[in-house]
């Protein structure tokens, strides 16, 4: 059979053809050849590339503050570990190794296998990578990210086993904001009440809101009640 071409895009990055598989996706995003800037994923056979610069107001700020917030409940509860963007998380049997916006995983994940760090070869203190399914994953949709974080990741999450995907999109005058919990059939969204959403992998509500800074621009606040 012949081999699959290295593709080259705009000079900035080379994919080997061996990235065409989920495991010469993952030999190639741990190496020193792989991009140090852009979204790169590899979702159920495909190759998802995005070389475009993180919206700030939309996007980034948004990530931020969620991050500010979830991984200060975490690390004060001492639930686990929790991951900020630029991790790499790969899970074989979901066909899938991306970096998501966030991720947490549970102590419980560890102790029960579901998840383990993935180490550097010949460092074994140094990971690289995490296998498996984490409790919680979060996705900030983007200009040209709609079709990776509503259908090909939230199918792969779900096929990952991972409990509980938050999903916001803060482009349009009204934030959306889901969380979406794993059920047999799928992901179902959690009903909002009185404008807050519960969480189970947290096991406290949470809601959303922005305002403006005194520069004019986006102030996002996750706010969380016991």
């Amino acid at each position: 059979m012949r081999a699959a071409p290295s593709l080259t895009l705009d000079t900035l990055i080379r994919v080997p053809s061996s990235a065409w598989t989920l495991a010469g996706f993952r030999s190639w995003a741990v190496s020193e050849d792989f991009p140090s800037r852009g979204q790169i994923s590899y979702v159920q056979g495909e190759l998802l590339i995005d070389m475009s610069a993180e919206e700030i107001e939309s996007h980034n700020k948004v990530k931020s503050e969620v991050s500010r917030v979830v991984g200060s409940i975490v690390h004060d509860e001492d639930l686990g570990t929790y991951y900020s963007d630029g991790t790499l998380l790969t899970n074989e049997a979901a066909g899938l190794s991306t970096e998501p916006d966030g991720a947490f995983a549970s102590w419980e994940a560890f102790q029960r296998g579901r998840l383990r760090c993935v180490p550097r070869e010949g460092r074994p203190r140094e990971h690289v990578e995490i296998e498996g399914a984490p409790d919680w994953v979060l996705e900030i949709v983007s200009r040209n990210s709609v079709k990776k974080d509503t259908e090909l990741l939230f199918q792969a999450y779900h096929l990952a086993g991972i409990r509980e995907y938050w999903l916001i999109d803060a482009r349009s005058s009204e934030i959306s904001f889901r969380i979406l919990s794993h059920h047999s059939g799928g992901y179902r969204s959690t009903p909002t009440r009185a404008g807050w959403i519960a969480s189970r992998v947290f096991g406290r509500p949470f809601r959303i809101r922005r305002e403006r800074d005194r520069l004019g621009n986006w102030k996002y606040t996750l706010e969380a009640r016991r």
